[in-house]
């Protein structure tokens, strides 16, 4: 019985406590929050601002003209002269081609030519024989000594002379033309550089076969460049030549602007993307460099604080934020981009509500604006 009694009291005492904590719930206000004091800050109403708008990408720097060069005969390449890195001018020989059959192709054709030059002189003499007998004959038929039959037959003869001539002449001529084209067959045994520039690739190695239309080296022209910037779709129809683009190649230090020169109007179903072409000059650019590009689309509004608005503890970013009765809250937001001296705040605050801007060192969270 004495434990039961126990326990009837501890019931009855927990209840008292019950109805006792409710009691102090429904009386709101009966605690006073003593707040700090906050004072040497300035607090600035938040408004939206114009700022620019653009559109941010990467780029890749490529020589302005690239040539690759390739063989146009057949065959086992017996020397390479140049490395890659080296620097070439225009005409320079690059690597060279058996050029063994050529050579004899060549040999051929001029002996054929000097043979056709011979049969071409023979028949010249022919004609000019021909020639001086007809004239002997017409002087005999006009004396009428010989037959109108002998004399018709005297210049058939002087014509076809003629004639043979002519043949030979169109057969020397394309006996000429066949040395011609062995002469520059054998040539293309022999590659050299189609234009000044840097040997940026090399793809054959001495005793390999060159095949007619494999690239077999690549030269770049280091003296213009340009980027080459893959844009998003939905600007198919807000790009185009002249338009300003700011460029930034973090390798070489260098900020420049430039234009676009020529948009590609094909997009890439695989990425969904289209290529635009920037023309680009500066010291120190190699092909194949990484870029950041920034294209302008114009104007939008933004909420805008001083960077010194800005506290940063940890990974959470806020601002301190001043009701109409002056309480300091500082309230979590989420930074943009930066703009000069200001920092865009894409949410968090609205349009309208005070933040401390001046002395954010003297603010505390939870604290009392002087006068505020």
């Amino acid at each position: 019985m004495s434990c039961l009694r126990l326990w009837c009291c501890m019931a009855v005492g927990v209840a008292v406590l019950i109805g006792t904590g409710c009691q102090e719930r429904v009386k709101p206000g009966a605690v006073s929050v003593k707040r700090e004091v906050v004072s040497g800050v300035q607090v600035a109403e938040v408004s939206l601002s114009p700022v620019p708008e653009y559109y941010e990408t990467t780029a890749t720097v490529r020589a302005d003209t690239v040539s690759a060069v390739a063989s146009k005969v057949m065959g086992v390449v017996t020397a390479i002269h140049v490395k890659e890195g080296d620097t070439v001018t225009a005409g320079q020989e690059l690597l060279s081609i058996d050029d063994r059959d050529l050579t004899q192709r060549l040999k051929a054709a001029e002996a054929g030519h000097r043979e056709a030059l011979k049969a071409l002189d023979a028949v010249r003499q022919n004609r000019t024989l021909a020639e001086i007998t007809a004239g002997r004959y017409r002087q005999l038929h006009e004396a009428r000594a010989i037959s109108q039959q002998e004399m018709d037959q005297v210049n058939t003869q002087s014509r076809v002379a003629a004639a043979e001539v002519e043949r030979a002449q169109a057969m020397a001529a394309r006996m000429q033309a066949g040395v011609t084209e062995a002469q520059v067959h054998l040539g293309y045994t022999r590659i050299s550089a189609p234009a000044s520039g840097m040997i940026t690739e090399k793809r054959i190695d001495v005793g390999s076969m060159a095949v007619p239309g494999t690239p077999l080296l690549t030269v770049e022209d280091q003296s213009a460049f340009k980027l080459e910037i893959n844009v998003d779709e939905r600007l198919s129809g807000s790009v185009g030549p002249g338009m300003p683009v700011e460029m930034a190649l973090d390798a070489v230090g260098l900020v420049t602007t430039g234009q676009i020169r020529e948009v590609v109007p094909v997009v890439d179903p695989a990425v969904r993307t289209f290529l635009i072409k920037v023309g680009l000059a500066g010291g120190g650019v190699r092909s194949g460099m990484y870029a950041r590009v920034k294209i302008p689309l114009g104007q939008r509004e933004a909420i805008l604080v001083p960077e010194q608005a800005v506290v940063v503890r940890g990974q959470l970013t806020g601002v301190y934020k001043v009701s109409q009765d002056g309480v300091v809250t500082l309230t979590m937001v989420r930074a943009g981009k930066k703009y000069g001296p200001n920092l865009e705040i894409l949410s968090g605050i609205k349009p309208g509500e005070r933040v401390i801007v001046g002395g954010v060192t003297k603010a505390i969270d939870g604290g009392l604006l002087k006068d505020g």
